[in-house]
């Protein structure tokens, strides 16, 4: 399904958003109903394991708004696939037919605490795809894979049509997205087009791109504390398209097993954030922003939210709001 924007007329992306959720529940909930407010056509919420449970809010916000499509990102590890299927046919059924998933491979700082291996992740993936769309079409499913069987097993829920996307990074994954998945979600901006090269060798499904936007000087700044999460588990193409040599990759492993992110800010210059997302000053974000979506064809851009009060964010999506749909 190709993602649809609510005014095609004066942009042709759809808008979105994506909120890992390290804010209070309520600011959360008064995120997404600012984004809807604004006019976004998405709102995914990240399941990051150990915070604030990622149904609990989808269900909360389905009852908060009335048009904004609402998405978990979730993984095959925490999560079994079927259990993933009933609760986002949950939320597909309470917001009217509003709900998408986004499926990814679980990163090393959501497994590791809770003493998961990253197995295996196309596998896992691809038999995850396959449990979601079987139990959606509310069929009686009998699954036997390499890492999950079922027998039996059938959806109390009403047969639903839920769109599936996949977030990839490495080539066995963006060919998965490609092969599987409606639409394939991407990050890095300087290797948008190298793995839309290799998403474009299985399939052609929508494109979306996620991006944390930086226009100010305290967000360019927090841009370099927070770079050290760009460097875990991404592939070796992608690295080189930063400019990330091994050193630097290993001093960001040892900042985050640390907890201080931070520590590697002072080794991360502007062409290194230039490389990674879109970044500088307001009218230049508009500028490169529609530059990426005309170049990259891009269906959809998401900006990450990753913290800070309800206020401040919906002042960011009002900014961003800007400069996607305003001429």
């Amino acid at each position: 399904m190709k993602p649809e924007s609510a005014g095609p007329e004066e942009s042709g992306v759809g808008l979105g958003l994506q909120i890992v959720p390290t804010m209070s529940a309520a600011d959360v909930i008064g995120i997404v109903t600012a984004a809807e407010d604004l006019g976004y056509d998405y709102c995914m919420i990240a399941d990051e394991g150990l915070m604030h449970d990622v149904y609990a809010l989808l269900a909360t916000a389905a009852q908060a708004t009335s048009s904004i499509r609402l998405g978990a990102v979730t993984n095959p590890y925490t999560r079994h696939p079927a259990v993933t299927a009933a609760a986002v046919a949950s939320v597909d059924e309470l917001s009217g037919g509003r709900a998408f998933l986004t499926l990814v491979a679980g990163g090393s700082m959501v497994l590791s605490p809770l003493g998961i291996t990253r197995d295996h992740p196309v596998d896992r993936l691809d038999e995850a795809i396959s449990i979601l769309s079987g139990l959606w079409s509310g069929e009686t499913i009998d699954f036997q894979g390499n890492h999950f069987r079922m027998s039996g097993a059938r959806l109390s829920t009403a047969p639903r049509d839920i769109p599936l996307w996949v977030a990839a990074r490495g080539p066995r994954m963006l060919r998965l997205a490609g092969r599987r998945a409606d639409a394939v979600v991407l990050m890095a901006r300087s290797d948008l087009g190298d793995a839309l090269a290799i998403v474009n060798t299985a399939g052609s499904p929508a494109r979306v791109y996620l991006d944390r936007l930086a226009y100010t000087a305290r967000m360019i700044e927090e841009s370099r504390e927070l770079y050290a999460w760009a460097l875990v588990d991404t592939p070796a193409r992608t690295l080189a398209n930063l400019g990330a040599d091994v050193a630097l990759v290993n001093e960001a492993r040892d900042a985050l097993a640390a907890g201080r992110p931070e520590a590697i800010a002072e080794l991360i210059d502007d062409e290194m954030i230039a490389a990674y997302q879109i970044a500088g000053t307001p009218h230049q974000c508009t500028t490169q922003l529609r530059a990426v979506v005309a170049e990259h064809s891009l269906d959809a851009f998401f900006v990450n939210i990753t913290g800070g009060s309800c206020e401040d964010n919906t002042r960011i999506l009002s900014d961003v709001y800007e400069m996607v749909r305003d001429r």
